[in-house]
C-alpha cells in the first residue's frame, strides 16, 4: 500500500468517520512546514523595518484563548477549522497587501497564500448556514469591509505566529496517526516557550 494511501487511512481510523476532510491535513502540514519558527522571524520580521505593524481588524487576531473559548461554549471542531481558516487566510492577504512584489517576503506569502487556496478547496463544500451560527457572525465580520470596524495594530510575525499556534490546536490530534512518524507537531523555536 502507497505510503499516502496508509497516512489517509490511518487518519480516517483515528479520528473515525468524523475526519477531516481529506487533503486537509496534508495541506497543513506543509503550512507547517512553511510556518517554521526561522521561516517567520525572517520573512516576517528581519525583512520588515523594526516594531512595523499592520492594521488588521480584532477579529482578524485568533488566539489559542479564543479558540478555547469558542470550545467551551460547544462550537464543533469542524467550525472552528472553518473559522481558522477564514481568520488565518485574511491576516496573511493583510500582510501581502502591504508588500511590494520586489520585497523579500513576497515569494514567501505568495506560497503560503497557495497553500491556503489549496485549503480552501476543501472547505468549498462549506457554507456559512452549514456552521456554528457564531463562527458564521465572526466569519461575516472577517470579511466586512466597513470602514466603522475597529482596527488593531498587529506585527506580522505575530499574525503568523497565532495562525500556526491554532493550526496546531486545531489540526494536531485529527492529524496525527500513532505510528507514521508524522502527528502533532512540537513545538519550535523561543515562540513556543
Amino acid at each position: 500500500m502507497r505510503r499516502g494511501y496508509a497516512a489517509v487511512l490511518c487518519v480516517l481510523a483515528v479520528m473515525g468517520l468524523e475526519a477531516a476532510a481529506l487533503g486537509e491535513c496534508e495541506i497543513t502540514q506543509l503550512l507547517q512546514d512553511k510556518l517554521q519558527y526561522e521561516m517567520r522571524l525572517q520573512y516576517m520580521k528581519h525583512y520588515f523595518p523594526l516594531d512595523y505593524t499592520v492594521q488588521v481588524q480584532y477579529e482578524e487576531v485568533l488566539r489559542p484563548s479564543n479558540i478555547t473559548r469558542l470550545r467551551n461554549g460547544t462550537v464543533s471542531e469542524a467550525a472552528l477549522r472553518y473559522l481558522w481558516f477564514h481568520v488565518s487566510s485574511q491576516a496573511l492577504l493583510r500582510i501581502r497587501q502591504v508588500l511590494p512584489e520586489k520585497h523579500p517576503s513576497w515569494k514567501y506569502t505568495q506560497e503560503l497564500c497557495r497553500l491556503f487556496d489549496a485549503l480552501g478547496r476543501e472547505y468549498g463544500a462549506y457554507r456559512q448556514t452549514d456552521v456554528d451560527v457564531v463562527v458564521a457572525d465572526l466569519v461575516k465580520q472577517v470579511h466586512s469591509a466597513g470602514a466603522e470596524r475597529r482596527r488593531k495594530a498587529v506585527r506580522p510575525k505575530a499574525l503568523l505566529d497565532n495562525c500556526l499556534k491554532v493550526m496546531r490546536m486545531l489540526f494536531g490530534r485529527p492529524c496525527e496517526c500513532p505510528g507514521s512518524g508524522r502527528g502533532a507537531p512540537r513545538a519550535q523555536g523561543p515562540a513556543q516557550r
